[in-house]
């Protein structure tokens, strides 16, 4: 058996991954259509990783446009069983300022995309566990060498997920920072979802760069303001992963690698082949 590899994600500004030896960009086909780019394959601290820009080397995707099932679905062909997620979110707290980095535990879906963010259906039903929908290793690993790199980061929060690629109108954000939401953000709610369904250990790493729109003397924010602290932020996440990454077991004991053991309701006699088929990288433990 080959050793599972670990999938990086990047987010805003974090296009390319420098540190990877012997990289080369890959194009993998999904039955869910095309992921956001080539997947770079190569190794960091002799480990074996894949890296997703997720907008593209071009961001040229908006986050309404993600294909979060192509994307998953083509990390777990290529033997993916954790993800760093990198992200770029506005604060809705103000003790987590620009520039800090918060690892949230939990999601908040305020999108209209539900549907997307599923490979089940049409014959297969299955309903995974989301009630906590980070990998709670994963993530632990992750706090631990924020402190080691003395970071300003923050263990645990509630990442909104709202659909974009417009900011939050103040009605919104106001309403977000009442409820006591930590970040906000577009596009890791269907991401952590569909993780979970391939059994890939997900966690995310939200980099602030702006308070949103609810805070009344801070300007609001606009592309401008995110892109410079985007440039702050990516030699950080990229020490994030270069230090996490030799930290993370090489075995799959946890329990986001058997999120499907008990949540396929249809009986295995009543699965439909060709569906079989377009999931057997998912289903492969269970066929």
């Amino acid at each position: 058996m080959s050793e599972p590899k670990i999938g990086i994600i990047g987010g805003s500004g974090l296009y390319q991954m420098p540190d990877i030896e012997n990289p080369k960009w890959i194009n993998v086909s999904t039955p869910f259509g095309k992921p956001s780019d080539s997947l770079l394959t190569g190794k960091i601290a002799n480990r074996q990783v894949v890296f997703l820009p997720r907008h593209g080397r071009n961001h040229s995707l908006a986050p309404h446009e993600l294909n979060h099932k192509a994307n998953i679905f083509a990390f777990k062909k290529l033997g993916v069983a954790w993800i760093i997620s990198i992200s770029a979110v506005g604060s809705l707290q103000e003790r987590f300022k620009p520039c800090d980095i918060v690892l949230p535990d939990q999601f908040v879906d305020h999108t209209k995309k539900s549907s997307e963010h599923t490979f089940f259906g049409n014959g297969i039903v299955a309903h995974v566990s989301m009630a906590h929908p980070v990998c709670h290793e994963l993530k632990n690993i992750i706090y631990q060498v924020c402190q080691k790199l003395q970071l300003p980061v923050h263990d645990g929060g509630t990442y909104v997920n709202m659909e974009g690629p417009a900011f939050s109108t103040k009605a919104e954000s106001l309403t977000n920072h009442n409820s006591g939401y930590s970040v906000i953000g577009m596009t890791n709610l269907g991401e952590a979802r569909c993780a979970r369904e391939a059994e890939i250990a997900y966690a995310t790493v939200a980099m602030i760069t702006d308070y949103d729109c609810w805070k009344d003397d801070e300007s609001n924010v606009t592309a401008d303001m995110v892109i410079a602290n985007l440039k702050k932020n990516i030699t950080t996440a990229q020490k994030i992963i270069l230090n996490a990454i030799p930290l993370i077991p090489h075995d799959l004991s946890c329990s986001c690698h058997k999120a499907l053991e008990n949540a396929i309701i249809t009986p295995k006699t009543c699965w439909r082949p060709q569906v079989v088929k377009k999931l057997k990288p998912i289903l492969k433990n269970y066929l």
